[in-house]
């Protein structure tokens, strides 16, 4: 398995494949279309230009999962703190992908200099539950019945991971690709 950052050109198509069925199929997303490839292109390069977003692929180059982080808030003082969410496609979950590519987000959102690591889990959902708790996430807080899909009102954990401790006069974030101009 090779992760790498995403390319919006070459991994939409699957991408959006991937998310598919869990907008479709479940309440994992509480978005009611499935993005096309297009729109998905969209949402990684905006991703990108603040935070990375990485996929998972196999020896043959076949994307099997992914995973990004976003801004948690728009306001300004927010800014120290992200989203993050893992995709995994259905006959690649179980294998330790989700858990692989926690393992190259965490540590660059650290370099980013974010403070905060949240995420959003629609309930009940064991799986994903124990993936975030297995990186370090404790449940924070119960969003009670706070989206409807398919005629219900399900439930949203929230979980949140302390990267670093925050500071008095914190730095500023830096944004993903000036990170990455910083390291070559």
């Amino acid at each position: 398995m090779q992760i790498r950052v995403a390319d919006p050109a070459r991994d939409a198509e699957r991408v959006a494949e991937i998310y598919r069925p869990y907008v479709a199929d479940t309440m994992v997303s509480f978005e009611e279309t499935p993005p096309a490839a297009a729109e998905m292109a969209e949402r990684m390069r905006a991703t990108l230009a603040w935070t990375p977003w990485l996929v998972a692929e196999n020896d043959d180059g076949l994307v099997m999962g992914y995973a990004y982080a976003s801004r948690h808030r728009d306001r300004p003082g927010y800014r120290w703190s992200v989203d993050i969410s893992v995709y995994i496609a259905g006959e690649w979950q179980r294998r330790g992908i989700g858990r692989a590519l926690y393992a190259e987000l965490l540590p660059i959102l650290r370099r980013q200099g974010f403070v905060n690591v949240y995420a959003g889990i629609t309930v009940p959902n064991p799986g994903s539950a124990a993936l975030h708790e297995s990186i370090g996430m404790t449940l924070i807080g119960v969003y009670e019945k706070v989206g409807f899909k398919f005629g219900e009102w399900p439930d949203v954990c929230w979980y949140g991971l302390r990267l670093r401790e925050p500071a008095t006069d914190p730095a500023e974030p830096i944004a993903f690709p000036e990170l990455a101009r910083k390291r070559t």
